[in-house]
């Protein structure tokens, strides 16, 4: 472990236990900003923050396993709704901290100016591949936010995500960061891995954090990026996928093992942008 490292820029912050951090920060009502950063960059970014910021610290371990899983219905109502940029839209996944053996079942609704309102329940881990036990569950947070589900109501696992978290709480107390590396996402057929980037994501109430403003210093801009969506877009190129386009063709880099055809999505999304020119 050295100070140019990840794991050496992290052992320099300040802990702070989980109870506190939820406490401070939970943030269920907030604003999201995301970007795409070089692993290779997280040192420096961290460094810049060792006097101010306090790093999630649950018994010596400092970087944490998650794994989600998203439902759809059979139409994909979620992802076309994100797809076509609808202000209103929501997401229902699973999510398991595989070090804890805690899982949640969470309801994501998108609302007015980029606001984020997110719904929990404690899930058993052994059903966090199905939805039926908290049904109830997703349809009152759904109903709440007056959307209605089609396609008869169905919701099947549609996508696996699995990432190493690391999260910090910012001066002041009510705003966090989480970084996420080793990024996987799986479907039934596909699988695709990004081991050089990492997801830097700002969860505030309102103004820009600390980490924000570092991060456009360094001209580094919030990008169009949904684990779900992005990523399902990345496995499926038989979907429409305008809004990550760039963010697809500037990080989402195949290795020859994730079977993902690069010049079939770039054919996808000449398709796309055209049937969505015709519709509108």
């Amino acid at each position: 472990m050295t100070a140019t490292s990840p794991e050496g820029a992290l052992a320099r912050l300040a802990p702070v236990g989980l109870a506190e951090l939820v406490d401070r920060a939970a943030l269920q009502t907030r604003v999201d900003r995301k970007y795409l950063v070089p692993s290779a960059a997280l040192p420096r970014l961290l460094e810049r923050f060792a006097a101010d910021a306090r790093v999630l610290d649950v018994d010596g371990a400092r970087s944490f396993r998650y794994q989600s899983v998203y439902f759809d219905t059979p139409g994909l109502l979620s992802y076309h709704r994100a797809a076509h940029r609808r202000r209103r839209r929501f997401k229902i996944r699973t999510r398991t901290y595989l070090d804890s053996a805690q899982c949640w079942l969470e309801v994501k609704v998108s609302g007015a100016r980029g606001s984020t309102t997110k719904h929990r329940l404690p899930y058993l881990p052994g059903d966090r591949r199905a939805v039926r036990p908290g049904r109830a569950f997703v349809d009152e947070a759904l109903a709440r936010e007056s959307f209605e589900l089609r396609d008869g109501g169905a919701l099947d696992p549609v996508l696996v995500t699995d990432y190493d978290r690391t999260t910090l709480l910012l001066p002041g107390g009510a705003s966090r960061v989480t970084i996420d590396t080793g990024l996987r996402w799986r479907t039934a057929e596909r699988e695709l891995r990004l081991p050089g980037l990492a997801v830097v994501e700002t969860k505030t109430a309102s103004a820009a954090t600390a980490v924000d403003r570092a991060l456009w210093q360094d001209g580094t801009r919030p990008a169009r990026i949904s684990k779900y969506a992005t990523g399902l877009a990345a496995l499926r190129v038989d979907l429409p996928a305008a809004p990550w386009r760039r963010t697809l063709r500037r990080h989402f880099h195949a290795a020859p093992t994730d079977h993902v055809d690069r010049d079939r999505i770039d054919r996808a999304d000449h398709d796309h942008a055209e049937q969505e020119a015709s519709c509108a």
